[in-house]
């Protein structure tokens, strides 16, 4: 079923809401953060960062409940994404991990938990490593850790996943169907255990539909799969991955995630972390955050105290 290809603005992404919108430079681009939680003091800063066709709406639930809890929380628009810049290139891993490490000094802190889910989970395990003077914790949901050396990415996804990246492989069609097709509702009902609500999935269609969203959007795709080939940026980033660290890092996944396998996604995670917890949540699919909101949060205010003890 074909959907609308009317262009969108950048304030579609601007949602009212019991938090506060900022735009922060950081890596030479300027990003949109949604803010919540106390503005002054000691407060630990929470950084959280959405997955593919979503942007920080995806947290919603999590913003405000983690603000509830006396923790400063920054939602984040990833580069390409929504009302973040969308320069021509830096949808690899690492410059996305420098734009984080960026947004967290802009925004005046030190140190942050980073919190993502699915390709921002890959930016958040990615933390430890390139990023270790920033990060105080790691917490990836439905995102194995990138290293990949137990599980290979063709181990990791399911048959589903895998067509549709090895689709986004294809030069302007994949950001053509994401725009003008109904490609986004297919890609979720595929991962989610449970439909996501209308008006969500209406919203994230929306919003793919800013001037060259869904280009960087099939951009990150690419350079999931450019990572695992033996051209020098890929091998750099698995070498800098593969390091054991020691921060407090927790993984989350859905018992029927429909895009990224149950069975081993632990392999990697276990083997890279010295302090690591993984839970399963039965019944849910791969939207975490938006498909399981209460015990996706009750797991995160569970380990929170451990990552920003330090």
């Amino acid at each position: 079923m074909a959907g609308s290809s009317a262009v969108a603005d950048y304030s579609a992404a601007l949602v009212e809401g019991p938090w506060k919108h900022e735009f922060v430079p950081a890596n030479g681009a300027r990003f949109h953060v949604a803010l919540a939680g106390p503005e002054r003091g000691s407060a630990p800063l929470v950084v959280l960062l959405h997955g593919f066709g979503q942007f920080w709406w995806t947290f919603r639930d999590q913003i405000t409940a983690l603000a509830d809890a006396g923790y400063r929380v920054a939602a984040m628009d990833l580069r390409g994404t929504a009302a973040s810049d969308k320069p021509p290139s830096g949808y690899d891993t690492p410059t996305r991990t420098r734009d984080v490490a960026g947004v967290v000094r802009s925004l005046g802190h030190d140190r942050a938990v980073v919190v993502g889910h699915g390709f921002g989970g890959a930016v958040a395990w990615s933390m430890a490593s390139l990023q270790p003077a920033i990060t105080a914790g790691v917490a990836a949901l439905a995102c194995p850790h990138p290293a990949r050396v137990h599980a290979p990415l063709v181990q990791q996804l399911t048959p589903q996943a895998l067509r549709l990246i090895a689709f986004a492989q294809l030069p302007t069609l994949p950001e053509r169907r994401l725009r003008e097709t109904d490609l986004l509702e297919r890609v979720f009902a595929l991962g989610a255990a449970q439909p996501l609500p209308a008006d969500a999935v209406a919203l994230y269609k929306t919003v793919l539909r800013i001037p060259f969203a869904a280009h960087t959007a099939a951009e990150a795709l690419r350079w999931n799969v450019r990572s695992t080939s033996p051209r020098p940026d890929g091998r750099r980033f698995t070498a800098a991955v593969r390091r054991v660290v020691t921060l407090p890092t927790l993984q989350v996944h859905g018992a029927l995630d429909g895009l990224v396998r149950r069975d081993r996604a632990d392999a990697d995670g276990a083997a890279f972390s010295r302090d690591f917890r993984f839970e399963v949540l039965d019944d849910v699919g791969h939207y975490l955050p938006e498909e399981a909101p209460e015990r996706t949060t009750e797991l995160l205010l569970d380990w929170l105290p451990r990552a920003t003890a330090r």
